[in-house]
């Protein structure tokens, strides 16, 4: 399974700071955005944003099984963590991961 990982800088998204990935990572996953594979993350994360409550603390970009996956961490109210896998094509989510109150099944 190959997997690419992307963190995105804050001056792009509007979030709290996080470490940037290597420069290849970075140009792969912008080739994919000018080439429509994805939707950018301030698109994805105004969808999440409508649905699920919480502050954004981690976002990474990962290419597995053929499929473009944002994953994306975040602090709930309650002080819990969610991690949202969504399709980085259409925005959809495919699995929400929680430590506190179960785990929603995947669907591909």
């Amino acid at each position: 399974m190959r997997q690419l990982r992307l963190f995105l800088l804050s001056a792009c998204i509007g979030i709290a700071p996080v470490q940037a990935g290597s420069r290849q990572d970075h140009e792969v996953a912008r080739r994919a955005l000018e080439a429509g594979e994805i939707l950018s993350l301030r698109q994805v994360l105004s969808r999440i944003e409508r649905e699920h409550r919480g502050e954004v603390l981690e976002v990474e970009l990962e290419h597995e099984d053929q499929r473009w996956i944002y994953e994306v961490k975040m602090l709930r109210r309650d002080g819990g963590i969610n991690k949202l896998l969504i399709d980085a094509r259409d925005g959809s989510v495919l699995e929400i991961k929680g430590r506190q109150g179960g785990r929603h099944g995947r669907r591909d």
